[in-house]
């Protein structure tokens, strides 16, 4: 099936060409045709699997079938993400689809001067792409009108509450019309997202393109035991010795990352760190460095990850597990996209044995085990308790007591918030 059988016009089939796709992923060849019926969708799909373009497309044609005039744009389309990052690529994906349609949108989070979203508010969008906390500051300032939004789009649903954004969308949501076309997408299905499906969406046609959970089939999985305090050798050694060009590395915290990025330059490796302390501009910075290969490594926590989105990234490696298993299929989803093939690695600790065995029972199946020569693992090294940097709480062994580590502060609210 190609891209000509899905019901898109020519100016956005056009748009497609020129970025050099001719046929839909799974996602795209399902999502596309039931979106442009207008029902409403719950659709789990993995991150790399051409999700954004599979509601970007459709969106752009909708609005396309329904003439707007020479009146002032208004704020038709509604799209919430969890992090800046992914706004950002959302915002661009819009952008690449739709330069040959009349559309203007524009994308707004926090963490930049609020002022200059607000004038662009005032001349008139059709499509907004919004953090859900930088959305309400809008609307508490009432610079922002959604009571004309025809369809609304929830983007990566399952980390927005993880992030603690719950109470904030429901807030969104009551500021839209009650008559709209709703999509949901979400890589898991938990019990809170189905229960916000349950409130959010009308006998939504439900699409899964990939069983919730399960990592992807193009990434190559290892874990390398190592003493907590050989970590930062091994990995130097491991990118010296596979003369890596380009690696995504993940640490549970916004201090590890600062910490390893620093140590990594010490060794002569070009390295930058990203997370949510990192201003809006650094953030951006380092990744366009690291997309260019001017930076051999990009150190990132979890959530600051999220929406790094680069076709043919060959490694991750899991400097420390997540503390929820979860995540590590976020993660290792970063590489071995779009047919390209990856590896994803873990340097593990004794004190991450009880992670490591959470992961493995998510995805069903042991992850190969492959010890590297001068790097033998100390048997007299007892386990201690992880601390979660973002709670301040230690766990033994990396266990999930006290639930999802979900960066809230101590009254429940996102440290993030403000995305």
């Amino acid at each position: 099936m190609s891209f000509n059988n899905l019901g898109l016009s020519k100016p956005i089939l056009r748009a497609i060409q020129e970025q050099g796709y001719t046929e839909p992923t799974p996602i795209q060849k399902q999502a596309i045709p039931t979106i442009l019926s207008r029902k409403d969708v719950l659709a789990g799909a993995q991150t790399g699997t051409g999700k954004t373009a599979g509601f970007t497309l459709p969106l752009l044609q909708l609005l396309s079938e329904t003439e707007r005039g020479n009146s002032k744009p208004h704020i038709r389309a509604l799209i919430i993400t969890p992090t800046r990052e992914l706004a950002a690529q959302v915002g661009e994906s819009v952008v690449t689809y739709g330069k040959h349609l009349p559309f203007k949108s524009s994308v707004i989070f926090g963490g930049v001067k609020i002022n200059p979203q607000i004038g662009t508010l005032r001349r008139g969008i059709d499509i907004l792409i919004a953090t859900p906390g930088r959305l309400l500051d809008h609307a508490s300032q009432k610079t922002i009108d959604l009571s004309k939004v025809e369809v609304l789009i929830l983007d990566e649903a399952d980390r927005m509450l993880d992030m603690g954004f719950v109470h904030d969308i429901k807030k969104i949501l009551a500021l839209l019309p009650a008559k709209r076309q709703n999509l949901l997408f979400s890589a898991t299905y938990s019990d809170d997202i189905k229960k916000l499906a349950d409130k959010l969406l009308n006998k939504p046609e439900l699409i899964e393109v990939a069983k919730s959970n399960i990592s992807a089939e193009s990434v190559e999985q290892v874990v390398h035991p190592v003493d907590k305090g050989r970590k930062r050798e091994l990995l130097t050694h491991l990118i010296n010795e596979g003369k890596w060009k380009q690696v995504l590395v993940f640490t549970r915290t916004k201090h590890g990352a600062n910490r390893l990025s620093g140590q990594l330059e010490k060794d002569g490796i070009t390295s930058a760190a990203i997370h949510g302390n990192k201003s809006q501009n650094a953030r951006t910075k380092a990744l366009a460095d690291f997309k260019a290969g001017t930076v051999r490594v990009l150190v990132a926590t979890d959530i600051a990850a999220r929406g790094i989105d680069i076709d043919q990234l060959p490694h991750v490696v899991n400097f420390e597990l997540p503390n929820v298993a979860e995540d590590y299929v976020h993660r290792i989803g970063r590489t071995g996209r779009a047919g390209n093939e990856g590896e994803a690695m873990s340097l593990v600790c004794v004190d991450e044995l009880e992670l490591l065995a959470n992961i493995e029972k998510l995805i069903g199946r042991k992850i190969t085990s492959i010890k590297i020569p001068g790097f033998r693992v100390d048997p007299l090294i007892e386990a201690e308790p992880i601390r979660n940097g973002r709670q301040g709480k230690a766990k033994q062994g990396g266990g999930r007591q006290g639930g999802r580590s979900s960066g809230r502060n101590s009254r429940g609210r996102s440290n993030t918030r403000r995305g």
